[in-house]
């Protein structure tokens, strides 16, 4: 079913009466109307948002907003990034120190249902959820002198990371402008009026209802994916339609503001020990009065609206922050600078990383249609110039999710409409954590990355306590989710949740970001990371009973099922896997860092000799577990493609240096199939881009693009929504152009015939490279390089090998002339 189409919605109808006003409005207001002039850096629909996933995305990392553009009544809804359920806790069973080695001999023993038994009782977390991700509810806006709209047009420009909403109606020509400041720390609400009417405002707020998989307003989740009715043009909404939490006030603070304060929920039995308050201060030409819960405008021209959000969050074990004098003072500050001043600060910060990336496919006239109806249109109609928007939202994503001094993006980045979303919308380590960083490497967005390195700091501490309380072990583990509160136990159940590796990925992934951005600074804070997570794999892994080698246990390959309900085993292949790749970043990263220990880098070197070798099996298929049990496991099209992390995001199976692994890794594929959930369709693409296909990948792709798996405001649709479909799929398209591993950068590596010509300028690669890449009919036509001076380069281009060294400015030029006489790529 397409879950991304309204079943009904009413379009405007344009008023013959209000034609005559345009000859006679701005030509920015003639423009937009006649809805010309859509680039290919703009989101644009000609009518409001019914549900939350037609709502456009502004955030500034710790804020998230989302933006309605309806007419009569605007909705704003408003996320807080550390607004998570509960409070400090320590989840550790503990009963799992006692009953491990039993549950290891089980297995060794395959028996299964005694060993799910085992651990289902004793070493799953208490409680056995985490904590969940909560909105912060709705600002409403009620504009009663509001009765018709024609030429309307909303859009979401990416370069300025500005929401706009323009319509004219009897009173004149309104224009909206919604963004999110990093620099003021508000979310910045612009309302303009051109013609002879003023702006009339009636402005309050709602909580979200309590409501797993559901929402409120127009919205309802189910969970199979999203069931909605789409609002007319005029609609309004309850403020007060809910019966609101007690711990909620809403009262004037000052004559021209709004303040709300409230705490968060409890959760699986976790009682709620965060405050959080929101503030809306108005700035405008007109008279402005806050009374009990409502804020009152009539008569203005231009409106300012300023809102912040807080929480009593100070850290993972302390909530004694004061957010009421947070929210206060950013609005007090914010409302002292004129608009144009918090515009131009905000476009400065933006800017100052959006564009430091241009990526060009073709296929402009598609920008002329709106951005709902071209995802309809794929695969119908291939839309170059969408994929290549499908890089820059990612980023504009990213940046606008995960900045320093904020949380990690999360399963919805910082966006999500209410108190529980689905999979408690938290950090979900086994793929989709890891997947929302993907891009920041290649995209150009390294600063992106600092939350997610502060976050496993964080985890170093309480996963040490894990790995004390229930293996005895030194170092630290996370399993395969954690939460705002940094738990790091195993959770769900034995289908899901044993599986210890979550910590190392995300050390892998770490080390994945030093490669694209080296610093002596960064490496500083890797290393103890490094060190503490391969310690508890040093204390921990066990010997195979058939005499394999080391493996763990007990485990699983994520979170699929090897026989009928069981997942647990020992050293699946994945484990095996991201075990190499940690123990290779251990050793580099301190030797590196000039603080070798030859103890340590000893034991890590003889246990990495000793994990068991990926295997092919009797199908020809890349084995998923160290027994051949593929045939007969019980989904043979399951989401996670946990083995296939050799090939990426890691490098050791690849078409260059392993090529009967990799022809394994492409049976493994075609098995799963290309058609999966959000994010593990863009896994599926970017395998089959590092692999080499990009007719494949390029098949993939189109699903991804479709109305299947993106919502009309370009959310990833798992169903329902997830943000690391975008973040994984953006990563996957970039490294159809410029890959970067095994010590080369590979040019045009998965280029489909679908993109004859283009440019992608301003991409990373490891070493601190930037590239500038053009190519035409098929072919490399241009390429420079900039990056530290003097460094040496080893470029790859249709199997010929290119070395250089940059000049004493780190820079260098190439073309597709230099590959004619290279170093041949040797046969296999």
């Amino acid at each position: 079913m397409n879950n991304s189409t309204p079943t009904s919605r009413r379009r405007f109808v344009t008023s013959a009466a209000l034609l005559p006003m345009l000859s006679a409005l701005p030509h920015w207001v003639q423009a937009g109307a006649a809805g010309i002039g859509a680039d290919a850096l703009s989101l644009w629909y000609d009518q409001p948002a019914g549900p939350w996933i037609e709502a456009l995305p502004v955030g500034n990392g710790r804020l998230g907003t989302m933006v309605f553009g309806r007419p009569a009544q605007e909705r704003l809804q408003f996320n807080i990034d550390t607004l998570h359920g509960g409070g400090p806790y320590v989840q550790d069973n503990p009963k799992f120190r006692e009953a491990l080695p039993q549950v290891r001999a089980l297995i060794d023993q395959e028996r299964w249902k005694e060993a799910n038994e085992l651990v289902s009782e004793a070493l799953m977390g208490k409680p056995i959820k985490q904590m969940p991700f909560g909105a912060a509810g709705d600002l409403l806006l009620d504009f009663p002198g509001v009765k018709a709209a024609a030429r309307y047009r909303r859009s979401l420009d990416l370069d300025s990371a500005i929401a706009t909403t323009s319509f004219i109606d009897g009173s004149g020509r309104h224009r909206r402008e919604t963004f999110c400041s990093v620099p003021d720390q508000v979310t910045v609400i612009r309302l303009e009026i051109e013609g002879d009417g003023t702006i009339d405002l009636d402005l309050g707020y709602r909580h979200p209802d309590y409501q797993p998989y559901g929402g409120f307003g127009d919205t309802k989740y189910d969970k199979d994916g999203v069931v909605f009715v789409g609002a007319p043009w005029d609609h309004r909404e309850s403020l007060f339609a809910e019966k609101r939490p007690g711990s909620l006030a809403v009262r004037a603070d000052g004559s021209d503001a709004l303040l709300i304060e409230g705490r968060n929920v409890q959760a699986f039995g976790i009682p709620g020990q965060l405050r959080y308050a929101l503030r809306v201060q108005a700035v405008g030409d007109g008279r402005i009065e806050a009374s009990g819960d409502r804020l009152r405008v009539r008569g203005a021209r231009q409106l300012t609206l300023l809102v912040s959000g807080e929480t009593s969050y100070v850290n993972w074990q302390d909530t004694s922050g004061d957010p009421v004098a947070a929210v206060r003072q950013r609005t007090a500050a914010a409302a002292r600078k004129p608009f144009t001043k918090l515009r131009d600060d905000h476009l400065k910060a933006h800017r100052a990383l959006f564009r430091r990336l241009h990526i060009d496919l073709g296929g402009h006239e598609a920008n002329a249609r709106s951005t709902d109806a071209r995802i309809k249109g794929v695969p119908r109609q291939p839309d170059a110039a969408l994929a290549a928007m499908y890089v820059q939202y990612a980023r504009y994503l990213l940046l606008s999710s995960s900045r320093p001094g904020s949380q990690p993006a999360n399963l919805q980045g910082v966006w999500n409409e209410v108190l529980h979303p689905p999979w408690e919308g938290k950090y979900t380590i086994n793929i989709n954590t890891e997947m929302n960083y993907w891009p920041a490497g290649p995209a150009n967005l390294g600063e992106c990355v600092e939350p997610l390195l502060k976050m496993v700091e964080d985890l170093a501490v309480t996963g040490a306590r894990t790995a004390r309380n229930s293996y005895g072990a030194r170092g630290w583990v996370a399993h395969h989710n954690t939460d705002l509160w940094r738990a790091t136990a195993p959770i769900d159940g034995p289908l899901w949740g044993m599986w210890p590796t979550g910590g190392a990925w995300l050390c892998t992934t770490l080390w994945q970001h030093y490669q694209y951005n080296p610093s002596p600074a960064v490496l500083r804070r890797l290393v103890p990371l490094f060190k503490g997570a391969s310690l508890f794999f040093l204390d921990t892994l066990v010997e195979d009973p058939k005499g394999r080698g080391l493996v763990t246990s007990p485990s699983q390959s994520p979170e699929n099922n090897h026989h009928t309900d069981i997942a647990l085993c020992a050293g699946p292949a994945m484990d095996r896997q991201i075990l190499r790749d940690l123990f290779d970043a251990a050793i580099a990263a301190q030797a590196q860092l000039g603080e070798d220990d030859p103890a340590f880098t000893a034991a890590v070197r003889k246990a990495r000799t000793r994990l068991p070798a990926d295997r092919i099996g009797a199908q020809g298929q890349l084995q998923e577990w160290l027994e051949d049990w593929d045939a007969s496991a019980t989904d043979q099209q399951h989401r996670h493609v946990s083995h296939l992390y050799a090939v990426y995001p890691s490098e050791q199976i690849n078409v260059r240096d392993t090529p009967a692994l990799a022809q394994a890794a492409r049976k493994t594929l075609n098995t799963r199939g290309d058609e999966s959930t959000g994010w593990a369709t863009a896994w599926r693409l970017a395998l089959w881009t590092r692999l080499g296909d990009g007719e494949r990948a390029y098949k993939v792709l189109q699903g991804l693009l479709g109305p299947a798996r993106t919502y009309p405001n370009m959310f990833d649709a798992h169903p329902p929504f997830q943000i690391d479909g975008n973040f994984g799929g953006a990563a996957a398209i970039l490294e159809m152009i410029v890959q970067s591993w095994g010590g080369e950068v590979h040019l045009l590596a998965a280029l489909p015939k679908a993109w004859p010509a283009g440019a992608l300028h301003g991409v990373r690669a490891h070493g601190a490279l930037t590239l500038d890449v053009d190519w035409k009919e098929g072919r490399l036509s241009r390429l420079q390089l900039r990056g530290p001076a003097l460094a040496k380069v080893a470029l790859r281009y249709r199997g010929q090998h290119l070395e250089l060294r940059l000049n004493s400015q780190g820079r260098a030029r190439v073309g597709a002339a230099d590959f004619e006489h290279p170093e041949v790529e040797p046969k296999h």
